[in-house]
């Protein structure tokens, strides 16, 4: 086996295996913040988290696949840990991006929550009158 099969295989082991890990933590802590955003009805929050859930394996893992192939020739023990950590390093800063982007959803879908159930404004004090009866009092 050269070392371009080698580079490839510790590639899709690494990528996919890390992408399964943060999936499954995301998922794990992604419910409390779901259950919150959807007022307590776990079914709605576990079934969004759950979609929310493949569609981060289709996207990351689309991407790792994508990312497979290498245009440079890889030549012994060294070129196999350079190729290896410059594509790990893209693929870690992948999954972060998509992590913060999982942050940024739902955070919003907190807020919209939060926002929803505030208590209505204070009715006001005083009353204005209508324009026509303050022209007519002048």
């Amino acid at each position: 086996m050269n070392e371009t099969v080698i580079t490839y295989t510790l590639y899709l082991v690494l990528a996919v295996t890390l992408t399964i890990w943060v999936a499954r933590t995301l998922h794990k802590n992604g419910r409390i913040f779901l259950v919150d955003c959807f007022h307590g009805n776990t079914d709605l929050a576990d079934s969004v988290n759950h979609l929310l859930l493949v569609g981060f394996y289709l996207m990351n893992i689309g991407f790792v696949s994508l990312y497979l192939k290498t245009a440079d020739e890889i030549a012994g023990a060294r070129g196999v840990f350079e190729a290896l950590s410059g594509k790990m390093g893209v693929v870690l800063l992948v999954l972060g991006g998509m992590h913060f982007f999982n942050l940024y959803v739902f955070t919003k879908m907190r807020r919209r929550a939060t926002l929803a159930n505030l208590p209505p404004p204070i009715p006001p004090m005083h009353r204005v009158s209508k324009a026509h009866d303050i022209l007519d009092t002048l």
